[in-house]
């Protein structure tokens, strides 16, 4: 995969910052966008603007194709069986609120377990802590490992027969981990609970087959596969999704609505009130396009490589704590500089081009779990280089100069 012509795609990345060429490493936090998914928000607005599936009109119907083929390329992309098991969102955190909100009261109650990790983003942890609040059920945490990994013993010592809910993210934001997603849907499944993987890090950067991993739901956002902002998607099997309620009532998602009762429309549009947001899913389709021309396996293969090289050379700087496992599968490194607060970290980078994230990252529990107020995170992408990382570690030194 040629990073530097791919990198040329994106025009955001063409720019001096602080009088230096920008070095974009907050990949997780959102990626850029490339050309030709700009070109599709731009020509959807110029050519296609339309309310969809119940204009007769020309403009309708192209809108409506547009945004209709968008779930196609979805439930290609994460290999469904079928588009109407895609539901339109926008993004992980809306998702996630969809199932905890709908399907959680439903078959969640005293006495019975909802299952998650202190690895979990807030947007994956605190709508289960509050389905426990509502329902009386007991928020059970699965042991982590000094590196932050989970063994799958200690997955099958938390989830018990009453365990109806296990909510995880496939890749920690934090610590990179990649967690055994598959295995311990297996597990839930023998315990007669289900699974609802947080994908929002794993999406952009792997290939991803939910037929495979079993799982019962599968959350993400657009906006960190090149996508536009405001647009994601939950996957859920069939079966579950038909019997489930919809949170969110008003136009298009109704069958019949008479003065005292109403129907719903069948999957996936029950789910989908209002008007959707037509525009993040043509650029989600266009996103998917792109991606898919390159190929996630060379995306994956790619951010190995570099996270591991990058591993390698922040490890010879003296002072500097890294978290997470010693190898890396994705590309993604949080670390600390010793006696700098990770916000001076990522203000002096800054003066140097290079933009990182700084804080908790939307995990709390994590950071009280790490024993830092703080951290800062360095996240890759296909257009990231190995001089991308050679310009990480001298703006280190300089910085650890600097505070010296």
């Amino acid at each position: 995969m040629n990073s530097k012509a791919l990198k040329e795609q994106f025009p955001i990345l063409n720019q001096e910052i602080n009088g230096h060429p920008l070095v974009y490493l907050d990949n997780a936090a959102t990626s850029q966008k490339p050309k030709a998914v700009i070109d599709a928000v731009k020509q959807y607005y110029e050519w296609e603007n339309s309310n969809v599936h119940r204009g007769v009109h020309t403009l309708g119907s192209r809108a409506t194709e547009a945004y209709e083929g968008a779930r196609e390329k979805v439930a290609r992309f994460l290999h469904a069986e079928d588009a109407s098991q895609i539901i339109f969102t926008r993004g992980t955190t809306t998702a996630l609120n969809l199932v905890a909100s709908s399907y959680g009261p439903a078959h969640v109650g005293i006495g019975d377990e909802i299952v998650i990790t202190e690895m979990e983003h807030h947007s994956n942890l605190i709508p289960w802590q509050q389905l426990a609040i509502r329902t009386g059920a007991t928020l059970k945490y699965i042991p982590m490992q000094p590196d932050g990994h989970i063994e799958l013993a200690d997955v099958e010592a938390t989830i018990t027969p009453k365990t109806k809910i296990v909510a995880i993210n496939y890749v920690s934001n934090v610590l990179g981990v990649v967690n055994p997603v598959k295995e311990i849907a297996a597990i839930a499944h023998r315990n007669g609970g289900i699974i609802v993987i947080d994908g929002a890090q794993s999406t952009p950067h792997m290939k991803i087959d939910v037929q495979e991993l079993d799982c019962d739901f599968y959350a993400f956002s657009g906006h960190k596969m090149c996508a536009p902002t405001g647009i994601g998607a939950l996957y859920g099997k069939k079966e579950l999704l038909e019997g489930m309620e919809p949170i969110e009532f008003g136009g298009e998602m109704i069958n019949d609505v008479g003065l005292y009762e109403s129907t719903w429309k069948e999957l996936p549009w029950k789910f989908e009130g209002g008007t959707p947001i037509i525009a993040g899913a043509v650029g989600l389709g266009a996103a998917i396009d792109f991606l898919e021309g390159i190929g996630m396996e060379a995306v994956a293969e790619h951010e190995r490589k570099l996270a591991n090289y990058a591993m390698e050379r922040l490890a010879g700087i003296e002072g500097l704590t890294l978290y997470g496992p010693k190898k890396r599968e994705v590309g993604l490194i949080t670390f600390n500089l010793e006696d700098v607060h990770p916000h001076d970290v990522a203000t002096v980078l800054d003066s140097y081009g290079i933009a990182v994230r700084a804080g908790h990252h939307c995990c709390q529990p994590l950071m009280r779990w790490l024993k830092a107020t703080a951290t800062a995170r360095a996240s890759f992408y296909l257009y990231n280089t190995e001089e991308d990382i050679d310009r990480l570690v001298d703006g280190l030194i300089q910085t650890k100069e600097y505070f010296g």
